[in-house]
């Protein structure tokens, strides 16, 4: 495969190219690796014209049909794994085993969609009166805009143009700014499977100006955006004016809570592979360690042993295990929140200071730090962190960690380390732990078939599982008189 240097616009199955580019830089070494054209609203004008010109066309096919260009799809990218993986790896900053790993989950994104859209039934209702039937279909939506973040640019362009696509809607997409070029080269090869004129259309650009066309244009029925809550409420603000469905996946401040019961090698294992998967850079990743103080000196002692192992380098070099923030307003914030936090009596046992010398000259890097002593009133307890840092809480008693977990504006998940089934009930209950995605035991949320998401300031609606593929269908009711 051959990787663009200057990317394009894919408009009605056409690539266009625009008088003006965004430069795109690698965040470990500061050197420019491409461009890509910069669109507006008027080119995302025409866009959604394609778009909706395809969609009527694309809804009335059988999944199979559908699923027959994204198997082409699939099949292309795992033929060319290694080039895509080296790319997001230079474009994003993260090691380039976990851009392979990235890649390969979206594959099993792809495949489940592809299945649950042959599994989206209608219902047939209890008729009121004799000579009557009636009955529910699921529908296309209609044209969807789909706006994706930098951290995780392959996943979250395929959760949502996998779901959006096998539901038979067309789609206009915007990736990041600070990543378009692998979501290029995934779109380079979606169009090249021989997909239907309008059916899939790619911009980027002005962010601002490419929401706001979405936003306003009547004819794009939802909007699926993953980012910051900021920017989430002024979607939902603008959507009241078409009363336009979104799907939002905003911010976080997740916890993780270990009791005394736990199991600390396995916590402490799986706590380092989330807390510091993608330099931090999760939307779900772990913001706050909760430790009961019977097992704080025990935790942090073996935290530390196991972190101050990790490698931080340049993503694509193989023994690579933490890569730099994706730029200079990232590694700023992360700072300001550890100053903030050591002012106020935080003590750092690992890192707690950018890396400026030699390999990290050029870059953002930001090494893996652990926080001890942290309080509640500090700066990085109430916002997220985004960023490798590890801030560590004790506490005593279990409903004073469940209020203090739930003290935040966020809800998108938490993890907790016990053993305790009647514990476990309790955190699961409605008065327990408050947010939308919990994991027992284990780290990893991220399945196909889960329908992920969260509740209050982190978002609407689901994505992935049965709920995250519905998500892209009408519901049309019907009353048959005979």
């Amino acid at each position: 495969m051959e990787l663009s240097t200057n990317g394009s616009l894919w408009i009605n199955g056409e690539q266009v190219k625009t008088e003006n580019n965004i430069s795109v830089y690698n965040p470990a070494t500061g050197e420019k690796i491409g461009s890509v054209s910069k669109a507006g609203g008027s080119e995302t004008k025409l866009a959604i014209d394609a778009a909706y010109q395809a969609f009527p066309s694309w809804a009335k096919l059988p999944p199979d049909e559908r699923n027959g260009y994204l198997s082409k799809w699939k099949e292309a990218i795992l033929k060319n794994v290694n080039e895509l993986a080296v790319l997001l790896s230079n474009e994003q900053g993260k090691p380039v085993k976990e851009a392979k790993g990235e890649i390969y989950g979206s594959m099993q994104l792809l495949t489940w969609h592809m299945e649950e859209a042959k599994r989206i039934y209608g219902e047939i209702i209890p008729a009121s009166n004799s000579n009557q039937q009636l009955f529910v279909k699921k529908e296309p939506i209609g044209v969807v805009g789909l706006i994706t973040p930098m951290n995780f640019p392959v996943a979250t362009v395929m959760r949502k143009l996998a779901s959006a696509l096998t539901a038979g809607c067309t789609v206009v997409f915007k990736p990041a700014g600070k990543t378009p070029m692998i979501a290029h080269e995934l779109f380079k090869l979606l169009m090249e499977t021989g997909l239907p004129r309008g059916v899939a259309n790619f911009v980027t650009g002005n962010a601002s100006e490419i929401g706001s066309t979405l936003m306003e244009d009547e004819r794009v029925r939802k909007v699926s955006f993953t980012g910051s809550t900021k920017v989430g409420k002024k979607l939902m603000e603008l959507a009241s004016y078409n009363v336009k469905r979104l799907s939002l996946e905003l911010g976080g401040n997740s916890p993780v809570i270990v009791f005394p019961d736990a199991d600390l090698e396995k916590a402490t294992d799986e706590i380092i592979a989330n807390k510091f998967e993608n330099c931090g850079q999760v939307c779900n990743g772990i913001n706050l360690m909760y430790v009961h103080e019977n097992i704080h000196e025990s935790f942090v002692s073996l935290l530390v042993e196991k972190v101050q192992k990790l490698k931080v380098d340049v993503g694509i070099k193989l023994d690579c295990d933490i890569g730099p923030l994706i730029d200079e307003y990232a590694l700023e914030k992360v700072e300001t929140l550890v100053n903030d936090a050591v002012a106020k009596g935080a003590e750092p046992l690992l890192g707690g200071e950018r890396l400026q010398e030699g390999i990290y000259e050029s870059g953002y890097f930001y090494p893996p730090t652990i926080l001890d002593r942290v309080t509640r009133d500090m700066n990085i307890s109430n916002e997220e962190i985004f960023g490798p840092v590890a801030p560590i809480l004790t506490f005593t008693d279990e409903k004073q960690v469940i209020q203090q977990a739930n003290d935040t504006p966020y809800g998108l998940a938490a993890y907790v380390y016990t053993n305790d089934m009647l514990r476990i009930n309790r955190l699961l209950d409605v008065d327990g732990l408050n947010v939308g995605n919990i994991a027992i035991n284990g780290t990893s949320l991220a399945y196909p078939q889960g329908p992920f998401g969260g509740t209050k300031n982190s978002g609407l609606g689901r994505e992935g599982g049965r709920q995250g593929q519905e998500a892209f269908y009408e519901l049309k009711y019907v009353v048959m008189n005979f």
